[in-house]
């Protein structure tokens, strides 16, 4: 008989019983860590190139993310009629492309602000076809009762990731400065290390997505790209289950979900942290979101987290409002990345065992618009609320986001489900012309 801590490890991971996927996993888990290097670096990058401008920080996540506000409906399309191998394969070689080009043009210092925002606007149109041709990949290689599962631990790799990539960003670019910057710690060539640390990690990534044995799909039947895009459309207006999730998720990630702009401006303006402060500090929400997902990945219906995992975010978010110093809010941080990791693990299982496979690439990409793009209005309205020039300052306009959010839930608490539905059964009939 297995042990208590034994049976739990087991229910926790199980997906990853699965040679192919965990091939995946781990080789996600590797690249992600040097992502997330990047990102704090390539933070930290614009605050100081803008000298210390929130305003900076929105518009260079505004330029990350737009991409996916425009293109995720076409993209979720391409994705149903390319192989996901090939996009997969594009997509990161050119995320490779544009961290080179950070980290030389950071190392040689001749970085711009409007280089970073182009670099940014490139890897955002990349990550639009990315991000759902990932999550689509799931059900490639596991069966659909270990799906919730992996979508957990998805979660749990991009969040093991964070902490770890935001904790080493410190490390690494204090060794910059030795090693690229000749020991001047003002110089910005000291966060170029992080920049080449990621290109290396690309290429463990690309391996394995190459060499993976993707199924073969079933193929389905195409009109012209704009009726494919219709039809994605209509299932999710036809469809409350998945509809009402999308709802929730769209507004918090239009305005409490913005922790690439809170979490830095916090960091660096409120609490006038360094490097180091300023990167554990982001690591904090990074094991709340690990230990979020771990929590969710050990449930066998994590859907009734749901509601709440956003109350805890939206809570927590008003706690750190009022907390006085970068130590305490460390803690607030891990509980506010523990509330939205229960909430997104929840919504995404919810859609991912809704849908149909051949209308899947299309509904994950509503699902990534919704999530990711709502990130560049989102990230104006959080960089407007919470800046020091502003009417409320920093510590009221997050109280403010988290109202937004407090609003949003509150209207859609009834509507939301608590179980999830076989494929396509909860979906009412579209009607022919509509």
């Amino acid at each position: 008989m297995l042990s208590r801590a034994e049976a739990w490890r087991t229910r926790t991971f199980s997906a990853l019983r699965h040679p192919h996927y965990r091939r995946y996993w781990y080789s996600q888990l590797l690249s992600l860590i040097g992502s997330w290097m990047q990102t704090t670096a390539q933070q930290y990058l614009v605050l100081e190139l803008s000298g210390q401008s929130s305003a900076a920080l929105g518009w260079v996540t505004v330029a990350q993310f737009l991409p996916s506000l425009l293109l995720s409906l076409f993209a979720g399309a391409v994705i149903d009629r390319v192989p996901r191998r090939r996009v997969l394969l594009v997509t990161q070689l050119t995320l490779l492309s544009t961290a080179t080009v950070l980290a030389v043009t950071t190392h040689l210092g001749i970085v711009t602000l409007p280089l970073v925002m182009l670099l940014a606007l490139v890897a955002g149109t990349a990550n639009a076809f990315d991000m759902p041709a990932r999550q689509s990949m799931v059900v490639d290689f596991i069966p659909r009762h270990d799906v919730p599962n992996a979508v957990a631990l998805n979660s749990l790799s991009f969040n093991v990731s964070r902490t770890l990539g935001q904790a080493l960003f410190g490390v690494v670019a204090a060794l910059g400065v030795g090693l690229l910057a000749a020991g001047d710690s003002d110089n910005v060539a000291r966060l170029a290390l992080p920049f080449y640390l990621n290109v290396g990690s690309f290429f463990v990534v690309l391996y394995v997505i190459a060499t993976l044995p993707f199924p073969a799909r079933e193929p389905a039947p195409h009109g012209s790209m704009l009726e494919d895009v219709r039809e994605g459309l209509q299932y999710v207006r036809h469809t409350p289950a998945v509809r009402n999730v999308m709802l929730l998720v769209g507004a918090l990630s239009l305005s409490i979900v913005n922790f690439n702009v809170i979490i830095p401006y916090y960091a660096r303006v409120v609490f006038s942290a360094r490097e180091g402060t300023f990167g554990l500090l982001s690591a904090a929400f990074g094991i709340g979101a690990m230990a979020g997902a771990l929590w969710q990945a050990s449930k066998p219906n994590p859907l009734r987290n749901l509601r709440v995992g956003a109350v805890i975010l939206i809570l927590s978010a008003v706690l750190l409002a009022v907390t006085p110093t970068a130590l305490l809010a460390a803690p607030v941080l891990a509980m506010c990345g523990f509330g939205m990791l229960s909430l997104l693990v929840s919504a995404n299982s919810s859609v991912q065992l809704t849908i149909p496979d051949h209308l899947r690439g299309r509904v994950m990409s509503l699902y990534s618009f919704v999530l990711v793009g709502m990130g560049p209005p989102g990230a104006l309205l959080s960089s407007t609320l919470i800046s020091r020039e502003f009417i409320l300052g920093p510590r009221w306009g997050l109280v403010a986001l988290a109202a937004l959010g407090l609003l949003a839930l509150a209207a859609l608490w009834t509507r939301l489900p608590r179980t999830f539905a076989e494929p396509g059964a909860a979906a009412v009939k579209a009607p022919a012309g509509g």
